[in-house]
């Protein structure tokens, strides 16, 4: 009856309920999942929580599992691969029927342990049409494309980027090729003294820009919606105008994007409908035993203040 059958009477599974709820009693997981092998529990493992992007598609990771019975275990690798084969390892030890990472990028013993325990897994935020893992996500080097052809659209042609930090992050390095490519389909390129990299933060962003602008471009891309905000007020700070003087662009489409004066500039990432379709694909591949499916998704340019002409 504790498991929903068919088989129990409305009435009696009204009674039962009723005496479980006045004495207190909680079904034993443990013991249910011994018996179906399955521990209704879902694992996700992330680089940070510091961006509210990721927090963002793990809020709706977890209520679209919530919604089909199962929970969440969440844990944080803070872009430490060797920690990241480590939270595998104790996601496996606890039993999850399936797991979700970010990006395709990992330790070779981290995919060792995938591939010798079988562990249904789904990465998302990023998408490679290549077969293997399962991936619910979108290209990051295809989704800088448009931010690119804004600008140039717009006159830039000296075009710099603050990215985010590329060791041990596949997600960064594929959107820094991603400018670098569309720059070139221009006829323009990324130059090295204009390009530098820095942790998610935006004291570091904001530490970073001043080389930058020693190079005087007319617009900096920034890897991601924070990176940017910390380039803006360090242009404000040095009493560079935006956009007359400088054109921003972040990535991620933060809440705050929006409300910030000026504007932001940048990608928006479909971070809820991504979470939920992780949640789904994990789920299904878990209760019909197949091996999950692979969703694309596509990022959409949001024009806002900080972009326009550069000035004369």
């Amino acid at each position: 009856m504790l498991n929903g059958s068919d088989l129990v009477r409305d009435d009696v599974r009204t009674r039962v309920e009723a005496a479980m709820t006045e004495l207190g009693y909680i079904p034993d997981v443990a013991a249910q999942s011994l018996a179906t092998r399955r521990s209704r529990t879902l694992g996700a493992i992330i680089p940070t929580l510091k961006n509210a992007i990721f927090a963002e598609g793990v809020n709706a990771l977890e209520e679209a599992a919530r919604g089909r019975g199962y929970t969440l275990l969440i844990a944080i690798s803070n872009y430490d691969p060797e920690l990241e084969t480590e939270l595998i390892r104790r996601m496996i030890e606890r039993g999850v029927d399936g797991l979700m990472l970010v990006g395709n990028h990992r330790a070779p013993a981290a995919q060792d342990l995938l591939k010798k325990t079988g562990l249904l897994h789904v990465c998302g935020w990023s998408f490679d049409p290549q077969p293997g893992t399962a991936n619910v996500g979108f290209d990051n080097g295809a989704a800088m494309h448009p931010l690119v052809d804004h600008l140039v659209e717009r006159g830039h042609r000296e075009i710099a980027m603050l990215a985010a930090n590329t060791q041990a992050n596949d997600r960064a390095r594929d959107r820094v090729a991603g400018v670098r490519a569309r720059l070139v389909h221009h006829g323009l390129e990324l130059r090295s003294d204009r390009l530098a990299e820095v942790a998610y933060s935006i004291r570091d962003a904001r530490a970073a820009l001043p080389r930058l602008l020693a190079t005087k471009p007319t617009a900096v891309i920034c890897g991601n919606d924070t990176i940017a905000l910390g380039a803006i007020l360090a242009a404000q700070s040095a009493g560079v105008r935006i956009p007359q003087d400088l054109a921003v662009t972040g990535f991620d489409n933060l809440t705050l994007s929006a409300e910030m004066s000026p504007a932001l500039t940048t990608m928006h990432v479909p971070a809820v409908e991504m979470g939920e379709l992780i949640a789904a694909a994990l789920i299904d591949a878990v209760e019909g035993e197949t091996p999950p499916p692979s969703h694309k998704l596509t990022p959409r340019l949001i024009v806002r203040e900080t972009t326009m002409e550069p000035a004369l």
